[in-house]
Order: C-alpha cells, then structure tokens, then sequence
C-alpha cells in the first residue's frame, strides 16, 4: 500500500495531530511511513502543512506535486492554495467554513471562503465539503474537527485505514479524558 496524504489548515486547527494519527496508523500496521509539517507561523494563525507518505520506496517525506491521493484541508483557501499537490483523480476533503488569516483581518481584509469553494467545486473532481461548523456544534467541542475531518477520509477508504485502526490509535495518543469525544468526532460522517 503506498498512499500520499498532505493535510494543511492554519495554527492550532490540530493539523500536526492528525497528521501523527495517520502516521501512527500506518506504522501500527507494520507500513513504513514518512513524514514531514512545514509549520511558519503557524501560532499565529499561519499556515500549517503536513506530509504523509506511506508506503515502501518512499525516499522522501515531501510529497510532490500531482501526487497526494488525499488533501485533507481544514479551511478553503488553504485548499486552494495545495491544490497543486493533489493527483488528478485524488480526493480532496476541506471544511467548509473559512477562517481568514491574521494578516488578512489586520488588513481590513473580507474572506468568507464561497469564492474558495466555487473554485474547488470547479477544479476538483472528487471533492467532499465538510459542515465542520455544524459538527463541532453537534459533537460540544470547537477541538475535534481534526478528527471530524480524518473520519470522512477513513470513511471515503482513500487512505486505506479501519476506524477500529484509527480509534486504536486515538486510544494511545490522546489525552484520556478527551478519548471517548474523539472517537465520536471520528464517526461522525459515518
């Protein structure tokens, strides 16, 4: 199985996190993995992007262009912007509300994300919109839409992951008290 994942939202979305959930995943199932997270500025709501790659002969941790088979994005313009890396029949998973970069709000800037999507829904052929506002309502906590996120790629099978696999690991990786929410976060889209 060798798989190219890029997640990319901005800082503190949870995007590293999911990221180590996958990698874990793979390694868990005896997969080499490779990984890498281009992180900026990300504690100032800066771009973060993280590099999966699963599989043997992978020599590198950074995926390049035109072959992700999956781009999990946490926010439209984002997508947009690492569009670039996905393969031409790969999935694209992207939340659907925006969240406009500090920059962009210093400078008076407006960004409501509706012309980052008609670009997606444009460009992309396999493309999955996620109401991540409506799910983190529903599951009480604005912290797993990660997790919201990862479920519908699980769900879609582009990663090639169980959910028994994926909820093994958020068992052993997150925080006891917050296990039994991610896992809900994780079905959510089932």
């Amino acid at each position: 199985m060798n798989k190219n994942c890029l997640l990319c939202g901005v800082g503190g979305q949870g995007t590293v996190l999911a990221a180590k959930i996958l990698s874990a995943a793979a390694m868990e199932k005896g997969l080499s993995v490779k990984s890498a997270e281009t992180i900026g500025m990300a504690q100032r709501g800066g771009s973060v992007v993280s590099h999966v790659r699963i599989g043997e002969n992978v020599h590198s941790p950074l995926i390049p262009h035109s072959c992700a088979d999956v781009v999990i994005s946490f926010e439209p313009a984002e997508a947009v912007r690492n569009l670039c890396y996905l393969k031409k029949d790969g999935l694209l998973i992207t939340a659907k509300k925006a969240v406009m970069p500090v920059t962009a709000s210093l400078g008076g800037c407006k960004y409501n994300g509706e012309e980052m999507l008609g670009y997606l829904r444009t460009n992309v052929n396999n493309l999955c919109v996620i109401d991540g506002e409506k799910a983190v309502a529903e599951l009480g906590s604005s912290k797993v839409l990660n997790i919201v996120l990862l479920g519908a790629a699980v769900k879609s099978g582009a990663l090639g992951f169980t959910f028994s696999e994926i909820e093994e690991i958020i068992r052993k990786s997150v925080k006891e008290q917050f296990v039994e929410l991610n896992i809900r976060a994780l079905h959510y889209s089932e």
